[in-house]
Formats: C-alpha cells, sequence, structure tokens
C-alpha cells in the first residue's frame, strides 16, 4: 500500500506535466486560466488524499494567495501575443514558470495537509514563505518535464477529453478515470 506521503509526491508530479503542457498554451491567458485550473484541481486531490474536506472556493483562494495573482506567469503568457519570437519565447517561459508554481502549491499543501492541517486554518503568511522556496525548487522539476515529449501530449488529450466532457459525449466520472490514466502514465 502506497503512503499519503509517496501518492501525493505522484499526484503533485502528475500536475506539474499537466501545468507544463498547459504553459504552452498558444493563447495568451488561456494558458494562465489552464494553470490555475489545473492547481485547483491538484488540491482537490490532495484534500482527497488525506481525507481532509474540499471546497473549490477555498481552492481557488489558496492558488491566488499562495502564487501571489502569479504576475511572473501572466507576464510570460503576454509574450506570446508577439507574433513569431513571442509564442516560443513565452511558451517556454510560461511552461517553466506553470510547472514550478504547481509543484510549489503542491509541496505547501501537501506539507499543510499532513501536518494536520484542513481547508480552513492554512496560515498565509508562512505558506507564502514556503511557496517561495519551494518554487526554486519547482522550477528544476518542471525544465525536467518540459523536456518530456509526453507532458505536452498528455495535455493535448487531456484538452480534447474536457471537450467531450463539456460538450456531454463522456461524463464527469468517465472524464475523471481518463484523466487518472492519463497523468498515471506520465
Amino acid at each position: 500500500m502506497t503512503s499519503p506521503a509517496a501518492a501525493a509526491d505522484s499526484v503533485i508530479r502528475q500536475h506539474v506535466y499537466w501545468s507544463v503542457g498547459a504553459g504552452l498554451v498558444p493563447v495568451p491567458i488561456a494558458d494562465f486560466v489552464a494553470v490555475t485550473a489545473v492547481q485547483v484541481d491538484l488540491i482537490r486531490q490532495l484534500c482527497s488524499l488525506y481525507g481532509s474536506s474540499y471546497d473549490e472556493g477555498t481552492g481557488k483562494i489558496w492558488v491566488g494567495a499562495l502564487t501571489g495573482g502569479a504576475v511572473a506567469r501572466i507576464g510570460a503568457s503576454a509574450i506570446k501575443a508577439i507574433p513569431g519570437i513571442g509564442t516560443i519565447l513565452g511558451g517556454v517561459s510560461m511552461s517553466i514558470a506553470s510547472g514550478a508554481s504547481t509543484y510549489a502549491v503542491g509541496q505547501v499543501v501537501k506539507n499543510h495537509l499532513a501536518s494536520g492541517g484542513t481547508m480552513t486554518n492554512l496560515d498565509v503568511e508562512a505558506a507564502k514563505k514556503k511557496y517561495a522556496s519551494e518554487y526554486e525548487k519547482g522550477k528544476e522539476v518542471a525544465k525536467e518535464a518540459s523536456q518530456n515529449k509526453e507532458a505536452g501530449d498528455v495535455f493535448e488529450k487531456l484538452a480534447k477529453l474536457g471537450e467531450l466532457r463539456d460538450k456531454g459525449v463522456i461524463t464527469e466520472k468517465e472524464f475523471e478515470a481518463k484523466k487518472a490514466q492519463l497523468l498515471k502514465d506520465v
């Protein structure tokens, strides 16, 4: 049986890959929205692993509080609007920043929940400090993930699955099952 910490590390790694792929979305701001959704889902899954109740509104607040509005990610996203080279440079920098941020969010939330914390008692100031140090570690994790071609392929498949779910072709349960399988394979 896998320990909660090992399972959490696996979930974090999977979401880093997904964020790296989302950071490559060529449409400015759409990439930012996609990464935020990945991070909110990461918090939801970590809460589930640690048996903590989850509230989506609080999850969104946590992402905003920890990432500080993600000014650097928005800047990288905006660079994509420059024809040609902007798309390439913005995509690469957004991809690394997205993966690093997701890694940092995951580590902060994992440590908080593992120590008995809940969605209602996060010490935001302490969490921000932890986020900053984990973000630096996350840059290396994201660089490794960005070199994995499968990460981009997985994101494309997940985006298509999301479209099928949104159109009612597949159910939310089917989407979640396929998403888990795709992320497990990365």
